[in-house]
């Protein structure tokens, strides 16, 4: 990082974090128990088909017969084991498994005939008795077999409307999902040509200030627009820091062109921060290894950046350790007039932690957080 005057960097860097880190009404979470096709079970899935056979009504017809020719035979093998008074005993589960399959009508139809065959063949003798008790059982029979259809019918109904809302919802979920990719393409494209057009005036920039000046903003702002499509996984849901600190340092490493870095992560820790924690978090590791490339490795050939995430009791630590030069003899970083290392430490204030630098074989750059960053 390069030594920079002073100027006013607490409000822009504050609005970029809060900006990225509201993003509440744009997120693309998952519906809370949504089911994708391939979630529900098989039986589940199956159910929200019936009725079948609907658009082969003939099938249908066919089939309801065979059902109603079990049934007629099922009575007559078992009337000679049968007491008087049970002339219905295998057409009801013939209306009602019809009804099930094949819908209202057809088990409709099945009901008709199933009460016509009791009434002809079970009912007193052969023939279609007219007596006041014949009457009695079959409109008991008419009121059985009409409560089990409308109840069947009135079920498949809801089956068809959950279905038809699961359906909604899942094109719902993945509209909104295209939609906040798009977004998130957007801002990061918008900043990255801010990025690209502060590089380009520099170009017509003499005084070497300013150009240093220009090339780090315009860097800071091409990070900002590398991260804000990284905040949150596809599913809307904040990333993990591993997930979201690889492809970031990764991407600096590249940026500065420098191909003789090898770059590690280590530690077994992987909090979530809040979206809120994530943007400070990015431009402050983003800075440590910057400066890393810059005045560890100003003058070698190879080197070794590595992230360490890990826990400190309640805080998370991550540490950007590098294996070169070190720092100069003396520093102090309250006394640096590093505009890069002053964003760093009030950025790490901003979220209630600290940043820190130290030699140790190297240098190290720690940024504590607390508990309270964690999404």
């Amino acid at each position: 990082m390069k030594n920079e005057g002073p100027g006013a960097i607490r409000a822009p860097f504050s609005f970029l974090s809060t900006y990225f880190g509201s993003q509440d009404a744009e997120r693309a979470p998952k519906v809370e128990g949504q089911l994708n096709e391939t979630e529900l079970p098989v039986l589940s899935r199956w159910r929200e088909r019936l009725p079948i056979a609907r658009e082969r009504p003939l099938l249908a017809v066919a089939a309801m017969l065979g059902v109603v020719i079990v049934a007629l035979a099922l009575r007559f093998v078992a009337d000679p084991g049968l007491p008087s008074g049970f002339p219905y005993v295998t057409f009801f589960p013939a209306v009602i498994v019809t009804s099930f399959l094949f819908g209202a009508r057809i088990g409709s139809a099945c009901a008709a005939i199933c009460g016509l065959l009791a009434w002809y063949f079970f009912i007193g003798t052969f023939g279609f008795d007219g007596s006041s008790g014949t009457m009695i059982a079959l409109a008991f029979y008419v009121f059985v077999v009409a409560t089990d259809i409308v109840l069947i019918d009135w079920m498949q109904r809801a089956n068809a409307n959950l279905a038809h809302e699961r359906e909604r919802n899942r094109a719902l979920a993945d509209t909104r999902e295209l939609l906040f990719r798009e977004l998130q393409h957007r801002v990061s494209n918008n900043l990255q040509v801010v990025g690209g057009l502060l590089s380009l005036q520099k170009r017509h920039v003499t005084d070497e200030g300013a150009r240093l000046a220009l090339g780090d903003a315009s860097r800071r702002l091409s990070v900002i627009g590398r991260i804000s499509r990284q905040l949150y996984e596809t599913d809307g849901q904040a990333r993990g820091m591993r997930a979201f600190l690889a492809p970031l340092v990764t991407d600096v490493i590249e940026a500065s062109g420098r191909t003789d870095i090898a770059f590690r992560l280590q530690g077994t820790d992987d909090a979530s921060l809040s979206p809120d924690a994530l943007i400070p978090l990015a431009l402050i590791v983003a800075e440590a290894v910057a400066n890393a490339l810059e005045h560890g490795f100003a003058h070698r050939d190879h080197g070794t950046i590595v992230v360490e995430l890990r826990r400190a009791g309640s805080d998370i630590v991550v540490d950007v350790r590098d294996d070169g030069a070190g720092l100069p003899e003396g520093f102090d970083l309250r006394d640096s007039g590093s505009l890069g290392l002053r964003i760093a430490t009030m950025l790490a204030g901003q979220l209630g932690g600290r940043f820190e630098l130290f030699t140790e074989a190297g240098t190290t750059a720690r940024l504590t957080l607390p508990a309270t960053a964690e999404a």
